[in-house]
This record gives structure tokens, C-alpha cells and sequence, in this order.
């Protein structure tokens, strides 16, 4: 092959990588532009989750410490030193109990209603409330447990065999 069919092959060659390169480039873009809208959706709607939860747990809240008839940050500061709900309530347990397993009632009713739950379903929750509730209202969390506690250590430690 002459020099010049050489030099002409390799010049061909060059423009179509480029041109290939330019082509994925844009594809790129055009991809990334569907990939920041579907972005910003996704934080739209995980903002509106977030808010959602954040107000059920502050109605949720709002109803022991006035179940209890204590302020919220007594509750939290003596649910942190170590003792249950059930004790901080004291005489008021079962009006607690039965508080919180309506407000969960409520909620669930509230899923069958916006079509995230069927009756059924919902049937099977609400067979299980009391039991749950109380079982939380028993509960002792304390320091060290929830999700900022002491974590285990990953897969297995030592030499392999």
C-alpha cells in the first residue's frame, strides 16, 4: 500500500471516529436532559413523602403528649433515659393504647381509601394493631438502638481457610 492510500485510510479513519464520538456526545445530552427531569421529579415526590411523614409523626406526637398530658420534649428525654411509654403514662396506658390504635386505624383506612391498600389487607392490619401498639407502648428504647446505634461489622473477619 503507497503512502498516500495509507495517509488517506487513516484520514478516513479519523472522521468517522470523530463523527462517532460526536454522535454518542449528543445522544448524551439528549439522555441526560430526560434523566434530570426524571431527577427532579423523583425529589419533587420524595419531598412530598417526606412531608407527608413528617406530619404524621408530629400528629402522632401531639397525640400522646396530650394523651399523657405531658409536654413532647419531657416524653422524649425520659423515653431516652430509658423508660416506655406504657410508664411515662402511668394510669393513662390503656387510654394510650387505645389512642394510638385509632390514629392507626385511621391511617389505614386512609391507605384503603387512596387505593394503596385493599380491604382485605387492610382487614389483616387491623387484626394486628392492638397488638402492635401495645407491644410499642411497652417497649423500652434507649441509647444505642435505632438506626445511630453501634453497627456490626462486615462479613466475616479472620483468615480464610
Amino acid at each position: 500500500m503507497s503512502a498516500k492510500k495509507r495517509m488517506a485510510a487513516v484520514a478516513i479513519t479519523v472522521a468517522a471516529l470523530s463523527l462517532g464520538s460526536i454522535g454518542v456526545a449528543s445522544a448524551h445530552d439528549r439522555g441526560s436532559e430526560k434523566s434530570v427531569a426524571k431527577s427532579a421529579a423523583h425529589d419533587a415526590n420524595h419531598a412530598a413523602n417526606k412531608a407527608a411523614h413528617d406530619a404524621r409523626h408530629a400528629a402522632k406526637e401531639a397525640l400522646v403528649a396530650t394523651t399523657i398530658g405531658l409536654d413532647t420534649a419531657t416524653i422524649k428525654t425520659r423515653l431516652a433515659a430509658g423508660e416506655s411509654l406504657g410508664a411515662i403514662a402511668g394510669a393513662k396506658k390503656d387510654a394510650l393504647i387505645a389512642a394510638l390504635v385509632a390514629f392507626k386505624t385511621q391511617e389505614i383506612d386512609a391507605r384503603v381509601t387512596a387505593g394503596t391498600m385493599t380491604a382485605a389487607q387492610a382487614a389483616a392490619k387491623k387484626a394486628e394493631v392492638t397488638a402492635h401498639v401495645t407491644e410499642h407502648v411497652n417497649a423500652v428504647r434507649g441509647k444505642g438502638m435505632g438506626p445511630k446505634g453501634p453497627k456490626p461489622p462486615k462479613g466475616p473477619k479472620g483468615p480464610r481457610p
